[in-house]
C-alpha cells in the first residue's frame, strides 16, 4: 500500500485519540497468499449500462479496450476479504470490494489490493466510490453519458486522452484530503462539472477540444488549485474567496474576482468558492 494513504489512514487515527474518540480501524491481518481473479461482465442488453465500482484501499487502474464485454481483467489481493463480489441486474452492474470489517489498529505491511480493469465501448453511466486508495484512469473514448468519483484520502490521475462520443450531461468529484490530477477535461464532453474537495492539491487540465458550452463549479477548502486553459479557449473564471491568492497568464484579463480569457468556440465559464487557498490559471 503507498505511503501518503498510509500516513493519512494514521494522521486519522492520531487525531481521533488526541480528541478522546475512539474509532475502530482495521485489526493487523497476516497476509495470504496472492490470488488473482479473472473479471469478465459481458455487455447487458440494454441501449445504456449503469456500472458502479466500490474500491476501498489498494490501487485501481482502470482504462478502454474491454473486447465485447462491458468490464474485463483482473483483481489481485493477499487477503481473502478484498475478493471481490459482483452484481447484475439487468443494466446495473455493481463490483465491490469484499467486507474487511474487523477492530483495532491496522498493519498494512505486506497487503495487496489491485484491481486492474479494462471498460467496453458501450454507453454507460460510470461512478466510482472510493477510499483510501490510489487511482490511474484513462477514459479516453470511453461512451460516458455520465461520471461521479466520491473517494476519501487518494491519489487520483484521471485522463481523457480521446473524446467522449456521447454526450455527457453531469461530471462530478467529491474527495477528501487527495492529490488528483483530471487531464484533457474538455474531451469528456460534459455540460455541466461539480468538483468538491477538501484540502490538498488539485490540478483540472481542460485540455482537448471542448464540443458545447461548459460550466465548472469548484468547491474547496484551504488547497492548491491549478486550472490548465489552453490559449484560445473563450473561458471565464470567477473567484469568491477573499483569502484566495489568484495568478494568471498574460492574454487574461481581470475585473475584480473575475478572470478572463478572449478565444472562439464553445466557451468554458468555471466558478470557484474557496475559503482560503492558491488558483493559479496556466496554459
Amino acid at each position: 500500500m503507498s505511503k501518503p494513504i498510509l500516513f493519512a489512514i494514521l494522521a486519522l487515527a492520531l487525531a481521533a485519540s488526541a480528541c478522546g474518540i475512539n474509532i475502530n480501524l482495521p485489526e493487523a491481518k497476516v497476509p495470504g497468499p496472492e490470488v488473482t481473479d479473472e473479471i469478465r461482465i459481458p455487455a447487458p442488453d440494454a441501449q445504456s449500462a449503469r456500472l458502479t465500482l466500490e474500491f476501498g484501499a489498494g490501487e485501481l487502474v482502470l482504462a478502454p479496450g474491454a473486447q465485447d464485454s462491458l468490464v474485463s481483467g483482473t483483481a489481485t489481493y493477499n487477503v481473502p476479504d478484498f475478493k471481490p463480489e459482483v452484481n447484475i441486474d439487468g443494466g446495473e452492474v455493481v463490483i465491490r470490494q469484499g467486507e474487511y470489517r474487523v477492530s483495532g489498529i491496522p498493519n498494512f505491511d505486506g497487503l495487496k489490493n489491485e484491481w486492474n480493469l479494462q471498460l467496453g465501448s458501450q454507453p454507460m453511466s460510470l461512478e466510482i466510490k472510493a477510499g483510501a486508495y490510489k487511482g490511474e484512469f484513462d477514459l479516453g473514448g470511453l461512451a460516458l453519458t455520465s461520471l461521479s468519483v466520491n473517494d476519501g484520502a487518494a491519489e487520483v490521475t484521471i485522463d481523457f486522452s480521446a473524446l467522449n462520443p456521447e454526450k455527457m450531461s453531469l461530471l462530478t468529484y467529491k474527495t477528501g484530503a487527495s492529490n488528483v490530477t483530471l487531464k484533457n477535461l474538455a474531451n469528456a464532453n460534459f455540460v455541466s462539472m461539480v468538483f468538491d474537495s477538501g484540502a490538498g492539491n488539485y490540478t483540472l487540465d481542460f485540455g482537448g477540444e471542448l464540443q458545447r458550452d461548459a460550466s465548472v463549479s469548484i468547491r474547496s477548502g484551504m488547497s492548491n488549485l491549478t486550472l490548465v486553459i489552453p490559449e484560445g479557449v473563450a473561458a471565464t473564471v470567477k473567484v469568491n474567496g477573499g483569502l484566495s491568492n489568484v495568478q494568471f497568464p498574460s492574454g487574461w484579463s481581470q475585473s475584480g474576482d473575475l478572470y478572463t480569457q478572449a478565444g472562439d468556440g464553445p466557451a468554458l465559464t468555471v466558478v470557484i468558492e474557496m475559503g482560503a487557498g492558491n488558483v493559479q490559471i496556466t496554459r
